[in-house]
């Protein structure tokens, strides 16, 4: 009886001593939503930590940005157009450190500088996965919390006016909500490419128009953007509705507008002899590179309007779906690298 003690003892100890050695997963703050819904649906919580393929890399993030579309991501309504899935950690601007690379990476390393689009999300926590070809190298000139602000924005605004509308110089633009995150990208890259601008805002945001280099700036709620933009080549339309209804007839014929939130009318542009694009952008490792080299050039900077921790990316993300904001709303989620 003494020996078969001793045996059951053994095996007890031999049982515990392998549970001691188990590899227990890493985890990591995120703001987390287990249903689609309104921003109340989100969570702040600690969730296991990714682990990257051999075809992507993971991020350290150190901060990340709110965008207009995020509250249209949680919504649910686009989950199949978007290729979401619950649970969602929301975040499509990031900036941060590569910590990790898979077998098959050959261009990012550990220890690399890095802005992006995570064509997913998953930005608002402490690490996520990319691919190779959603982030680019970070602008030197900016730290983690403006590169955090530029790359959903600037790649809208970079593809809707360099790839679709082939903005060339002396052609004349108008952009609506100029003040906004691709409003203000947009101006900047339509006056690099020698374009003559037409940007719109409220009051309040006019003299942000004029230091992002608009040459006409427009105050929507005083004065009708139709009676100053007459026969232009390009729209870009960030609002919608009426504001597009209006915008077609400011073309000229052969001139495009470009729409943001809204599928441009059909009957409307052939009526006109006019083009209209739905735009959806992409993440492109060429796309952030150009876009990183104006940066440095100093001929673009992201409007940063207010830094707030990731604990209260819940707040900010209801400001996003009820306001239009200046700028961008970037998330501190770690403390900047030294050196």
């Amino acid at each position: 009886m003494r020996h078969a003690c001793f045996a059951f003892f053994g095996v007890a100890i031999l049982l515990l001593s392998h549970g001691a050695h188990a590899e227990v997963k890493p985890m990591m703050k995120a703001v987390v939503a287990h249903e689609y819904g309104p921003p109340d649906v989100l969570k702040f919580e600690e969730v296991p930590r990714p682990e990257p393929q051999d075809d992507e890399a993971l991020v350290r993030v150190i901060t990340s940005s709110v965008n207009p579309a995020d509250p249209l991501t949680l919504s649910g309504k686009y989950a199949k157009e978007f290729g979401t899935h619950l649970p969602l950690i929301p975040g499509y601007d990031i900036a941060g450190i590569v910590e990790k690379t898979g077998a098959n990476i050959s261009k990012l390393k550990v220890g690399d500088a890095v802005y992006g689009y995570p064509t997913f999300g998953g930005g608002w926590a402490d690490y996520v996965t990319v691919k190779e070809w959603e982030v680019a190298a970070k602008p030197k000139s900016l730290n983690f919390v403006e590169a955090a602000a530029v790359p959903m924005g600037a790649l809208t605004a970079w593809q809707s006016l360099v790839d679709i509308a082939k903005l060339q110089p002396g052609q004349t633009i108008l952009i609506h909500g100029g003040s906004g995150g691709v409003g203000s990208f947009a101006i900047q890259i339509a006056k690099a490419r020698g374009a003559h601008v037409i940007a719109t805002a409220s009051t309040a945001n006019q003299d942000l128009l004029k230091q992002l280099g608009a040459d006409v700036a427009v105050d929507y709620t005083k004065t009708k953007f139709e009676d100053v933009a007459k026969d232009v080549d390009a729209v870009l339309d960030p609002v919608g509705k009426e504001t597009l209804a209006r915008s077609y007839g400011v073309l000229k014929k052969g001139g495009i507008v470009m729409c943001l939130v809204a599928l441009p009318d059909r009957a409307e542009l052939q009526k006109r002899g006019i083009h209209g694009a739905a735009i959806s952008a992409h993440p492109d490792t060429a796309d952030l590179t150009q876009i990183a080299r104006l940066i440095d050039a100093g001929k673009i900077k992201p409007i940063v309007t207010q830094v707030l921790p990731l604990s209260e990316a819940i707040a900010a993300q209801q400001q996003a779906a009820t306001h239009h904001t200046r700028g961008k709303v970037v998330l501190r989620i770690a403390d900047e690298p030294k050196g």
